[in-house]
């Protein structure tokens, strides 16, 4: 493949809200090799690991983890890749390693059962944080296992806030300050402009950038990455007006979904529609998955997401229908905006607005 056709530079801003990134059209094969030897190279000696989900929150947990024990090799895997990354520190790790995994949940325990038997077998501790919404049993299955998990409260924590009050560590004010600003955008708070600034770097940075720099720095990211977001964020604005002028509102029980497409972030485009008057968001992303977002009217995003391969909390989750079969089915996808998506999703709204009325009557009837 042309390099130019998939290269960011070149693409004009238009074109590049619709596609997705470079990485996409990377056969998966390569990028499993790419981290295996990654993890590998990062394992090896390593007495702390710690599998994390890439973003603001699961790397603050790694700074965190730095900083309590000088070090932690870190093996990134997104939701979707919990097992994987177990799988890595039961291969590569040395035998009695402590292992945390942090920001994740996975959906079903079989879907890591393998995998975490395998890595308790390999470790020492093995020490899990989170803050998402877990299903009783797989969280008890966690447990019986051998993990000593931790979830906190998904309304009222992130998971660095989990990890700040669950070390044996007394961390120093900037490493506490750095996990209520991450709190600040994980929970969609907004109430500390810092927040945007860790959640823009975390994306656009390499994690281990962004972890030494928060160790360094906290919240208050030095004047060279301030200059390295503005520059970045005229790129980030144009995208989020696109997606936003692409938007369209529709009625589903008692709730008005906003939902568009495009390459963007997505917690601004929500915040666009919910001024708009939705309820509920959904941005579809050229790559397949999708952000569904809520708000005070609506808290049953992990429902949604539940129901079409997803999860999260109940103001934030994320998902990606398993719909797509062939490289004809994602250039459906582009050339149609995502329809399918958007129509999948949306019959997941129609099914928990059921569900939801069906509990208002149940609730009606055992008062009577």
């Amino acid at each position: 493949m042309d390099d130019e056709l998939i290269d960011d530079e070149t693409i004009p801003i238009a074109r590049r809200s619709v596609l997705p990134g470079e990485g996409f059209f990377v056969p998966d094969d390569l990028e499993e090799e790419r981290a295996e030897a990654e993890a590998a190279e990062a394992l090896d000696g390593a007495a702390v690991a710690v599998v994390a989900d890439p973003d603001a929150d699961g790397l603050a947990c790694v700074a965190l983890l730095r900083e309590a024990y000088g070090e932690a090799a870190l093996i990134p895997a997104g939701p979707h890749e919990i097992e994987e990354g177990l799988e890595y520190v039961a291969e590569y790790g040395d035998p009695g390693v402590d292992l945390f995994v942090c920001d994740l949940c996975p959906d079903r325990f079989e879907y890591v059962e393998d995998e975490l038997t395998a890595a308790l077998e390999r470790a020492g501790d093995v020490r899990w944080f989170d803050h998402h919404q877990w299903h009783d049993e797989v969280a008890r299955l966690v447990r019986d296992a051998g993990v000593d998990l931790v979830v906190g409260d998904s309304e009222a924590e992130c998971t660095a806030d989990v990890l700040v009050r669950s070390l044996e560590y007394d961390f120093d004010d900037r490493f506490v300050d750095l996990a209520a600003v991450t709190r600040d955008h994980d929970l969609w708070l907004r109430e500390d402009p810092r927040s945007d600034d860790l959640a823009d770097y975390a994306y656009w940075v390499e994690p281990e950038e962004y972890v030494e720099t928060v160790r360094e720095h906290g919240a208050d990211l030095p004047e060279e990455v301030q200059e390295f977001l503005e520059e970045r964020r005229i790129q980030k604005d144009a995208l989020i007006e696109r997606a936003v002028e692409r938007a369209t509102f529709e009625e589903v029980g008692p709730w008005t979904v906003g939902v568009t497409y495009g390459r963007c972030s997505q917690n601004e485009v929500a915040e666009a529609m919910r001024e708009e008057g939705a309820d509920a968001s959904v941005i579809v992303k050229p790559a397949g998955s999708a952000s569904i977002r809520g708000t005070d009217a609506f808290e049953r995003a992990h429902e949604v997401a539940g129901k079409v391969n997803g999860g999260g909390h109940p103001k934030a989750a994320g998902c990606k229908p398993d719909i797509y079969d062939d490289m004809l089915d994602f250039a459906h996808h582009w050339t149609t905006r995502g329809a399918v998506t958007k129509q999948v999703i949306l019959d997941a709204f129609r099914e928990v607005a059921r569900e939801a009325e069906r509990e208002d009557e149940e609730g009606i009837e055992s008062e009577r």
